[in-house]
């Protein structure tokens, strides 16, 4: 794509830094001052000079040819206007070549991310409380795929502790495979509550739970094969929601798989000097750094979540080799990442510094926080089920010939749910409604998916499937809201990047949902199927340039973009 920001740089009669000058730019927020600005205040103290009489003069040495049409001084920034016919024609030119490929780069190819993310617990369901991670998660490993990374995602099964103990001892007492089998993972569920509250009045089941675990740890052939049985049930669960979600997973490696590699850690550390022993514990004094101590191993010689994620953050740089490992944890892990971190670099590994807590924000129902314990929990899978059924009578009042109202009803239910996980700024705690979830008017993923199939609709009513050649006259759309979307369209590459980069997927949610509306005011304003068909063209080159677009940031959202609504 044509860089008018460097073509205005390189054109610049002065003695300042072109790539300072570069830099400088600035897109204008008022389309009537101009669509690119250089401020001059920055090269006051440089030329000695008011920045009014630095604009006037470089306005007057700047030489307008068939990209910058004009040029003016106001107020010492010197504002330029683009030739449109040549921005627009450039823009579609660049979107329809490149197609399903608009916004990718390479700028990562050879580099590894490894992103940890989601993290479901064995035994249980995923819950709206996994939504932020998941969302998050999902949509990080698709932004950085299209910049050309390798990621690797990883799901960090929380599978290691008494809890399974637990599980073993409710299982024996009251459970049976029958029932198992027919509620799958809620079955284990009920099991789990049931033993919390059973616990209460039969204090001996803790010490039975205790017992089971330390026979799972030994690895008794009983004891392994019930937990294996847990585990299966929990991922033939879990991957269906995952499914429905569009996120993916290359390694199932939890907290147990790191149970026989944290002796080599613990020694590199203590070979550092950095280990210490406080009352039987071996710790690392992170007190310099006001922080309390990163406690390692028990006084009793049990490991705790540090020494499984310090062994697990080796196992990955060893195995993977990454350039960023990020963990998508909510920020009440902060401390805990923080620690580790600290004690990596501590340890003088160069690759600490690659380790990144992606925090987000909780989610907590309107009474209070959710717990598996007491069963006070909104599973995900009802919330993508009700979200769907929601979509399902909409269509059904509205438009009940609608081919393939099922496929549509679920990838606009689960587009909702997720987008409501997205919009947002990621380290916003959230109050889970589900008015809030399935709420379609207004910014929400409906509105884009809708706007998507606006666009598609075009092409039926212009007797095409899609535009088979790219307009060559583009001299007709000469108006504000053509400007709006092409300027938009221009900045989709780095809204795709700043949204990687910034860890920040609500970025790109954001940017869709503002070309979405000025496509529809394009929409309102102007007749894209008419009798002028050089006009014609050239505005269904356009829709289409929206299309791909709305398309390509939804799929990198984890959202489909239906053909019809």
């Amino acid at each position: 794509m044509f860089d008018f920001k460097k073509h205005i740089a390189d054109n610049i009669k002065s003695d300042i830094d072109k790539q300072l000058l570069y830099s400088a730019i600035i897109n204008t927020a008022d389309d009537s001052m101009g669509d690119y600005s250089l401020p001059c205040f920055k090269f006051a103290g440089m030329l000695r000079k008011s920045p009014v009489m630095i604009a006037e003069q470089l306005k007057n040495d700047f030489v307008c040819d068939k990209y910058i049409c004009d040029v003016k001084a106001v107020n010492g920034y010197l504002n330029f206007y683009v030739n449109r016919s040549e921005m627009l024609t450039d823009t579609v030119c660049e979107i329809l070549n490149k197609g399903e490929e608009y916004g990718n780069s390479t700028e990562g190819n050879g580099k590894t991310i490894c992103l940890d993310y989601s993290s479901v617990n064995i035994a249980k369901s995923l819950h709206i409380g996994h939504l932020g991670t998941t969302a998050i998660g999902g949509s990080l490993y698709k932004l950085f795929g299209a910049l050309g990374y390798h990621v690797v995602g990883i799901n960090h099964l929380g599978d290691y502790g008494t809890q399974f103990g637990k599980m073993i001892v409710a299982y024996k007492l009251w459970g049976n495979d029958e029932t198992i089998k027919e509620q799958g993972v809620k079955a284990l569920q009920d099991l789990y509550v049931r033993f919390h509250r059973e616990e209460e009045e039969h204090p001996e089941l803790t010490e039975q739970a205790r017992q089971w675990f330390v026979r799972i740890e030994k690895g008794e052939e009983e004891a392994v094969r019930l937990f294996e049985y847990f585990k299966k049930i929990t991922l033939d669960d879990v991957k269906v929601v995952y499914d429905r979600l569009n996120v993916k997973f290359d390694s199932w490696n939890g907290e147990s798989f790191y149970n026989d590699k944290m002796d080599k850690p613990l020694q590199f550390l203590e070979s550092k000097g950095l280990v210490t022993v406080s009352d039987g514990a071996k710790v690392v004094d992170l007190s310099e750094y006001n922080m309390p101590p990163c406690l390692l191993v028990k006084s009793d010689g049990s490991s705790l979540y540090a020494t499984r994620d310090i062994a697990a953050a080796f196992y990955r740089k060893e195995t993977y080799n990454f350039d960023k490992c990020l963990y998508v944890v909510a920020y009440q892990q902060d401390l805990h990442f923080r620690q580790i971190f600290k004690v990596l670099e501590l340890a003088g590994l160069p690759w600490a510094k690659d380790m990144v807590h992606v925090a987000y924000g909780m989610v907590s129902l309107e009474e209070g926080s959710m717990s598996t314990r007491k069963g006070n929990t909104v599973f995900l899978k009802d919330v993508l089920d009700k979200a769907v059924a929601k979509c399902m009578d909409i269509i059904c009042a509205k438009n009940p010939d609608l081919p393939n109202k099922e496929k549509v009803a679920e990838q606009v239910g689960v587009g909702a749910v997720i987008f409501s996980a997205l919009e947002n700024a990621r380290i916003k705690d959230i109050t889970f409604t589900f008015d809030r979830v399935l709420n379609f008017d207004g910014e929400t993923a409906p509105y884009l998916q809708y706007t998507h199939a606006r666009c598609r609709s075009l092409f039926t009513k212009a007797g095409m499937s899609y535009l088979t050649r790219i307009a060559r006259d583009y001299s007709g759309l000469d108006d504000v809201e053509t400007l709006r979307l092409v300027k938009l369209l221009r900045n989709f590459p780095n809204i795709v990047s700043d949204s990687a980069y910034k860890y920040e997927p609500s970025i790109l949610s954001k940017y869709l949902i503002d070309l979405a509306q000025a496509f529809n005011r394009f929409y309102i304003g102007h007749r894209v199927i008419c009798e002028d068909l050089s006009i014609q063209n050239a505005r269904l080159s356009l829709v289409e340039c929206v299309q791909l677009a709305l398309r390509k940031g939804l799929a990198l959202l984890g959202i489909e973009a239906p053909e019809q609504m």
